[in-house]
């Protein structure tokens, strides 16, 4: 199905008019293509200021999908879980232990396998500074949960949040890379000096091949 721009008329809750109205009293629109199917990983970039936060916020509420985040475990513990707790889940947050040795790839991916409908977000730097390459934690519970991959596009000098790139990455580290780097080629962050470079940390790769060893 071919991708839209976002409108009152063409979106179906309350919410969701809210939402496109929020952002289009800032100038911002969403362009959205329809997801592939009921279950996948979603990267957001990129992220480099706090701002990305509650422009993403409005932008999963205009697209209406019910996407999935990951939160610190310690945040859905005492007193913050039980004051911040409800309200983090209630925006889709779900508490995770962080690290590939832990064995929260496979968890995860397990996890949208078996889901009737789960779609991950997650922010591949996951920092606001700039890092010189990505944590792979979403590539590998792409390809372990076998789901297809969606690229969302932050585009402050555009205004515009984009999400209308799918793929099923296909193992090949480079084969993928460029074309998540293709998608990406033009979009300007807040800061565009904080976005990080599009390539795998060596450090995360090197867990991962020891949590399958």
């Amino acid at each position: 199905m071919p991708d839209h721009i976002l409108t009152p008329r063409n979106v179906s809750t309350p919410l969701q008019r809210f939402a496109v109205r929020a952002l289009a009293l800032f100038g911002w629109r969403v362009n959205f293509a329809p997801l592939p199917g009921p279950r996948g990983v979603l990267i957001v970039y990129p992220h480099t200021s706090n701002w990305d936060v509650v422009v993403g916020l409005l932008a999963k509420w205009a697209v209406g999908v019910p996407f999935r985040w990951l939160g610190k475990e310690a945040l859905f513990r005492g007193i913050s879980g039980m004051t911040l707790g409800p309200i983090l889940r209630a925006c889709g947050c779900e508490p995770v232990e962080r690290g590939t040795s832990t064995g929260a790839i496979e968890r995860l991916a397990q996890r949208i396998r078996t889901a009737d409908h789960y779609w991950l977000a997650l922010a591949p730097e996951g920092t606001r500074k700039y890092r010189d390459s990505w944590r792979s934690g979403f590539y590998h519970i792409a390809l372990s949960a076998g789901v297809p991959l969606g690229m969302a596009t932050f585009d402050f000098r555009n205004k515009e949040i984009r999400l209308v790139d799918y793929a099923t990455m296909t193992g090949d580290r480079e084969i993928d890379l460029a074309r998540i780097r293709n998608v990406y080629r033009s979009c300007h962050g807040l800061k565009p000096e904080c976005a990080g470079r599009i390539d795998f940390n060596t450090a995360d790769q090197r867990e991962k091949q020891l949590e399958q060893a």
